[in-house]
């Protein structure tokens, strides 16, 4: 049964709102804007609340169960954080205040700061990014601004391994490099043999994802950064995996020179449903004054009887703004709350139980499905979604069977270097039963692919909306799903 649309519902002479009498003087309207009719739909307000309720209920959320969507790290959101986000003290701060009036929330940017910079090895942090992909490409701007600042322009390459995240090509191809492709090796490494060869003094410097897409920490990772700082070329860390190094492993002290933090993937940020991200970038000493600004530092050192005063301040070499105001500040007091939380044990359990959770899973997984390459496996792993004995089913039919269990699908076809990939990471906020349940699914499906794979061919069956023609969705959008009756014919 498909789910009425406001029109459908709506009875003339019933709306759902009612204007207060207007408190100021009124004033005349162009009439040349002025539209004589408006098609809205007349409908009570009990009716909307209850038409909106029941289309939240066949959304998918991470607060009905696990959603497995592999290198997005989709976990769990602590009310806290929405709680912390909506004192009025946070909420309703103005940009345009005078710094004086908020000191406050300049504190908690310069904590912050401080700690993502601590958490990660770097010398410093702009919270200004909007996202993930902007921090990426506001480290590569950053890694541009470096080389031309020295006079390097002949460095027009970066190298990107093809285990990496599936942004990193457009975000240097933006930036106005060229991209050059590092193969994998048979272990799911960098293929040092190959990177040895591409670099030279036309390598502005390359990006790694670490854990990369495989879900694996590559065992050729410090072999790889001194190849490229030897060439004269910078480091470029992807931080949308931090998530499986916390309180473990820091990437500045590995040799990563620049970084993007996903606050909506690693501190727990809202995720999904369009926004809004945050992206902050770290970078080493060597590339602090090139960071986009401003940045909050302290300008005047506090005493016993004053506190210190923050201020906005421009590095000396900065790339510029990136992102009106100064960040998507929401975001900056989730995340500062969810590490405030945790602390640092706090933050190297959340790294530990992810791991735990994707190879606890991958142990269950791993005789019914293949796994293409089959070690230990951080965050997140990857299996073919296909086999030989029964050839016709793929990867999105899995996914579409899942969804015939209440089950959220994990990603699909991604890394694109795995055939039929099926990408999935449990995070560390599922249970055993949670993660026991799942896997149970996973392995009835695979059962089903070689008893009755046209059961799978034909899935979704109890959905309201069975399987779509996706390639068709894509190219021949439909943005309104309801048309008048009298256009219709």
């Amino acid at each position: 049964m498909t789910e009425p649309t406001l029109y459908e519902l709506s009875s003339q002479g019933r709306p759902g709102f009612r204007f207060p009498q207007p408190d100021v003087p009124l004033t005349p309207l162009p009439e040349g804007f002025l539209r004589k009719d408006l098609n809205f739909p007349e409908v009570a307000e009990v009716d909307v609340i209850r038409h909106f309720t029941r289309l939240s209920r066949l959304n998918y959320s991470i607060d009905q169960g696990i959603y497995p969507l592999g290198s997005c790290t989709m976990k769990y959101n602590p009310r806290i954080n929405e709680a912390a986000a909506r004192l009025p003290g946070f909420a309703h701060l103005h940009p345009l205040q005078p710094v004086e009036t908020v000191q406050g929330a300049l504190e908690l940017m310069y904590e912050l700061q401080s700690w993502l910079a601590e958490i990660a090895g770097f010398a410093a942090v702009s919270l200004q990014p909007a996202a993930g992909a902007h921090g990426e490409l506001t480290g590569i701007l950053i890694m541009r601004a470096y080389h031309q600042s020295r006079g390097d322009s002949a460095r027009t390459r970066v190298l990107i391994p093809d285990s990496a995240h599936g942004t990193n090509p457009a975000t240097s191809a933006m930036s106005g490099f060229q991209v050059v492709n590092v193969p994998t090796d048979a272990a799911g490494n960098i293929d040092l043999a190959v990177l040895r060869t591409l670099c030279d003094a036309t390598t502005a410097g390359i990006m790694i994802t670490n854990p990369n897409t495989l879900g694996l920490f590559d065992q050729n990772l410090l072999d790889a950064i001194a190849l490229v700082h030897q060439a004269g070329g910078l480091v470029y860390g992807d931080g949308a995996n931090l998530n499986a190094l916390l309180g473990v492993a820091r990437p500045g002290d590995l040799g990563i020179d620049v970084m993007h933090f996903n606050l909506h993937k690693t501190f727990s940020t809202p995720h999904g449903g369009g926004g809004p991200g945050s992206g902050p970038v770290g970078v080493a000493k060597h590339l602090v004054d090139f960071l986009p600004g401003p940045i909050v530092e302290i300008v005047e050192e506090g005493d016993e009887d004053m506190p210190p005063l923050f201020g906005l301040v421009q590095p000396k070499k900065s790339i510029g703004r990136v992102k009106t105001f100064f960040g998507h500040f929401g975001m900056f007091v989730r995340a500062y709350t969810y590490i405030s939380m945790h602390g640092p044990e706090g933050l190297r359990a959340v790294a530990e139980n992810a791991v735990l959770n994707a190879n606890y899973l991958l142990a269950r997984l791993r005789s019914a499905y293949k796994v293409p390459y089959d070690r230990t496996c951080m965050h997140e792993f990857v299996l073919e979604g296909r086999w030989e004995d029964a050839p016709e089913v793929i990867a999105l039919d899995i996914s579409k069977r899942l969804m015939d269990y209440g089950v959220h699908p994990p990603t699909n076809y991604f890394p694109l270097i795995v055939h039929d990939a099926l990408m999935i990471e449990p995070t560390e906020t599922e249970s055993l039963q949670s993660l026991d349940a799942f896997a149970d699914v996973l392995l009835k499906v695979a059962d089903e692919a070689h008893q009755s794979p046209q059961l799978l061919k034909d899935a979704p069956h109890n959905t309201p909306i069975r399987r779509v023609d996706e390639v068709k969705a894509a190219r021949d959008l439909v943005l309104c799903c309801w048309v008048p009756e009298a256009e219709s014919n």
